[in-house]
């Protein structure tokens, strides 16, 4: 690989391969395909990859990635928009290429191995990218950014968590988090140097979440999705895990006997909560290839989490003009504005989670739609925060960024 040690950052145009843990839809995920999309984009090399199939699917038959070598020189005319090979990756939960049949398999590591090889720098989407490009990328000069999403104090509980977190983090050349509170937390918890961690604001792509046109596309969202048009309908998106409490949000349902709920995940609860006395007025769709058409369809959304950073979901329901009712968790406030742009509860509180969504379905919706999505623009568009990445994987490649 040629050495970019002289290479100008602001200038340099490296390859980057985007690695997600699996090809559905969540918060890292997201966010790996609409930055894979926007680089693209801007003429940027981009390329995206996920480290196993999404669970429970069929395993197909893996091959190593077949990417050509490393190029002789940068910035050419000739120079592809995107990698080839078998991570060549358009946008979209269908095209990021499956790289093994696990996540830290022998294969899957080999298989990323050679995929790196073709990239500049490795940008890792959630903690079980972080151990496979630990891994993967020992001994070679491709380096890898830790891309950080989720509330570090959730994750950090336990001094095993720690140790092993920590001794992760330090092999990347750089971590990124949302907040600055989140690096103070990184830095001290894992004795990262300064300036290892840098704060880039969660972003998602304005035009990937357009706001109903009226009540006819919102009836024809229902439709799409098989829900019921006349009715108050409020969206829950999240893993069906504990610490997202699907459980609460059905309890509050089962307070307001006029809402119907549409739940767009999947989890190791969803069974259980299938047998919820609410859940019949539950519409249990499953993981969505495209949750766009959902935020059409409600009326406002739900979160009930117990731990969350800075939730991609209320970025993107914002974005399509949908006020939100959330717990006040992790720096959902950075994103909700209580009396606002939608509503925030104490956690674990199902009455007053029911008397908050019922204030905010009862009041003026548009009104607090349209200011959420003004406030999602101004801070959480992806195009404002682009440039930072840039600039970071720049400095990465070049040599002369975090951890150099």
């Amino acid at each position: 690989m040629p050495d970019h040690t002289s290479a100008d950052p602001a200038g340099a145009r490296p390859r980057v391969l985007h690695l997600i843990s699996d090809p559905r839809r969540g918060g890292a995920q997201n966010l790996a395909r609409d930055l894979h999309r926007e680089l693209r984009r801007r003429g940027q090399a981009s390329a995206l990859c996920a480290l196993a199939p999404q669970p429970a699917a069929p395993v197909a038959r893996f091959a190593a990635p077949a990417l050509p070598g490393p190029r002789a020189e940068d910035g050419g005319e000739d120079e592809p928009d995107i990698l080839p090979g078998a991570c060549a990756g358009l946008p979209g939960a269908a095209n990021a290429a499956v790289l093994g049949a696990g996540r830290l398999r022998p294969g899957t590591l080999r298989s990323l191995r050679a995929a790196a090889r073709a990239a500049d720098v490795v940008l890792a989407h959630g903690s079980d990218t972080l151990a496979a490009c630990a891994l993967a990328l020992a001994g070679t000069r491709t380096p890898f950014v830790y891309v950080s999403v989720g509330h570090p104090r959730y994750w950090t509980a336990t001094r095993l968590r720690r140790v092993r977190g920590g001794a992760l983090m330090h092999r990347a050349a750089a971590v990124t988090t949302l907040t600055d509170e989140a690096r103070i937390v990184l830095e001290e918890q894992f004795q990262l140097p300064e300036g290892k961690v840098r704060v880039i604001a969660n972003s998602r792509a304005a035009e990937s979440y357009p706001p109903a046109g009226g009540r006819d596309d919102r009836r024809a969202a229902r439709h799409e999705l098989g829900l019921p048009a006349d009715v108050l309908l409020v969206a829950w998106i999240g893993a069906i895990a504990p610490e997202k409490r699907l459980d609460l949000a059905l309890d509050v349902l089962d307070r307001l006997p006029d809402v119907r709920m549409a739940v767009a995940g999947d989890g190791p609860l969803r069974e259980a909560l299938a047998r919820h006395p609410a859940a019949a007025r539950a519409h249990f769709l499953g993981a969505l290839p495209d949750p766009a058409p959902l935020y059409r369809a409600a009326d406002a959304l739900l979160l009930t989490s117990d731990s969350e950073g800075v939730p991609g979901a209320l970025i993107e329901a914002a974005l399509a003009g949908v006020p939100a009712v959330a717990t006040d968790v992790g720096w959902v406030r950075e994103v909700v504005r209580d009396g606002a742009t939608g509503a925030l509860v104490a956690p674990g509180d199902p009455l007053a989670l029911a008397e908050a969504l019922a204030k905010v379905l009862a009041c003026n919706r548009a009104g607090l739609g349209a200011a959420a999505r003004a406030h999602a623009l101004e801070n959480f568009e992806l195009g404002a925060v682009v440039d930072d990445w840039q600039r970071l994987v720049a400095e990465v490649w070049a040599g002369s960024g975090p951890g150099s």
